[in-house]
């Protein structure tokens, strides 16, 4: 099985101050996508620059010309499928159909008060979730939609001419528990995990391992009650949070073992971060662009 390696960019740079030159050497390392976050801030980020993802693929979309390119993860906390579809289908189209919308529930940072409102919890996150994947898809694959939900509504809403990878662009869809797992085996070309998140302070890389076993028996069940081949689903790993850290990129060797590991769970696509200096994202570039480099050659 080949397995594809792809980057995040966090959007925390200026495009003039690094922000398309990343980009543009992601591309020339041979990425398979270059992905971004969609939050508004993030974690450690919140004090300093960072920019908008629709506006910054939109960017990246016209510095490459090969790359695909997408969000890890869009959510609800802040976006209504209505408008998030209008802009998904322009980027479809200034990018020459090479974007993956990655899309999870949401969490609880700075997202999910940034508009004023309370936290939502995890069942309302689940039930928005569970409204809003389904209405995305319509208005994503049909022309004209009208829907009156418990949370999200749509009148007449016109998205023409649609998107230019049919019937959609793809979707990733972040997801763990049974009622997102379902979702990403309806509607997912992919699903996305992060791992055990239970696990980084105190797992080991082998209770990982087995964690994402249990992840990817629960994701095939889900694929079972719709007849459908958990196969046809590529299953993306976005890395960093579990217990091996940043310890995959400290070395070439490091990360094939990783990889390596991982690739034999079923693991179609490896996503590692774009070095950050002095940040949780911090490694050698080096290193990193030897990995991007020759990790496919050993990996087979």
């Amino acid at each position: 099985m080949n397995l594809r390696l792809s980057t995040v960019i966090l959007p925390h740079r200026p495009w003039t101050e690094g922000g398309r030159a990343a980009w543009t050497r992601a591309e020339e390392l041979g990425f398979h996508t270059g992905y971004t976050y969609d939050h508004l801030s993030w974690r450690s980020f919140r004090d300093g620059p960072w920019f908008g993802a629709i506006p910054t693929l939109t960017a990246a979309a016209e510095a490459t010309d090969r790359m695909r390119l997408g969000t890890l993860v869009t959510s609800p906390n802040y976006r209504h499928p209505v408008t998030l579809a209008k802009e998904l289908i322009s980027l479809d189209d200034i990018s020459g159909g090479r974007i993956t919308l990655g899309i999870g529930a949401g969490g609880t940072g700075f997202d999910a008060t940034a508009l004023g409102q309370e936290p939502w919890t995890p069942r309302e996150r689940a039930d928005r979730f569970a409204e809003f994947v389904p209405l995305l898809d319509r208005l994503l694959t049909e022309d004209s939609v009208s829907y009156e939900g418990v949370f999200y509504s749509a009148h007449e809403a016109r998205d023409i001419p649609g998107c230019v990878q049919r019937p959609r662009l793809p979707f990733a869809v972040a997801a763990t528990g049974p009622r997102g797992l379902a979702l990403a085996a309806r509607y997912g070309q992919a699903w996305v995990t992060t791992g055990d998140p239970t696990l980084y302070e105190q797992g080991t890389p082998e209770q990982s391992v087995q964690a994402l076993r249990g992840q990817m028996d629960k994701l095939a069940a889900a694929c079972a009650v719709l007849g459908r081949d958990v196969a046809g689903v590529d299953k993306i790993l976005l890395t960093g949070f579990t217990p091996d850290r940043g310890r995959p990129l400290e070395s070439l060797d490091a990360f094939v073992d990783f990889a390596g590991r991982h690739r034999e769970l079923g693991f179609t696509e490896i996503v590692i971060h774009w070095p950050i200096p002095h940040s949780d994202f911090a490694a050698d570039e080096k290193v990193f662009e030897q990995i991007a480099l020759d990790a496919g050659a050993q990996l087979g």
